[in-house]
């Protein structure tokens, strides 16, 4: 178990709900297995791995449609359409998370120089990095790879791909 998801586990154990009403605890071995078991060999790249995508080439960059962002292992809501921004950096861009608590921001030193990694706070899965040059009100640059989500269209249900339920009608 990688370091991040020792404190996602332990964070699950002490508030296993977000303040969006979504369950936060991590997929059994045998969910991930189960929800692993379609990718292909770039998105475990990038997703399991921790790699990062070619700037410029994913599908949801130029994406301008009203909706959410989950998490393309687990379906966990990641950010939304009104917090998404064009940086000119070549990957979706968002201000501000769908629920502070579904992000993790982890140290990563990797490439010799200090950033913050950004996962998914369910499943772990390598979503991008955070810079602090983003828009106002946060400043914030959750710069994502288009490979680790998926774009759900306002007005269709969520995904509940752990069959955990959906709490809220987005």
């Amino acid at each position: 178990m990688t370091d991040a998801a020792a404190a996602n586990a332990a964070a699950a154990t002490s508030t296993s709900t977000s303040a969006a009403g979504y369950d936060l605890r991590r997929p059994s071995d045998a969910e991930m297995t189960k929800l692993t078991a379609s990718l292909d060999r770039e998105e475990a790249r990038v997703l399991l791995h921790h790699g990062t995508e070619r700037p410029f080439c994913g599908t949801l960059l130029d994406n301008k449609k009203t909706g959410t962002y989950v998490c393309r292992v687990c379906g966990l809501p990641l950010f939304s359409s009104h917090h998404k921004f064009d940086s000119g950096t070549g990957w979706p861009s968002f201000f501000a998370p769908f629920d502070e608590a579904h992000v993790a921001n982890l140290r990563d030193s990797s490439h010799g120089m200090a950033r913050v990694e950004n996962r998914c706070a369910r499943c772990d899965s390598h979503l991008g990095h955070v810079f602090p040059d983003g828009p106002p009100p946060t400043r914030s640059r959750f710069c994502m790879n288009s490979i680790s989500l998926e774009f759900v269209e306002a007005g269709t249900p969520l995904p509940d791909l752990l069959n955990r339920g959906d709490p809220t009608d987005h």
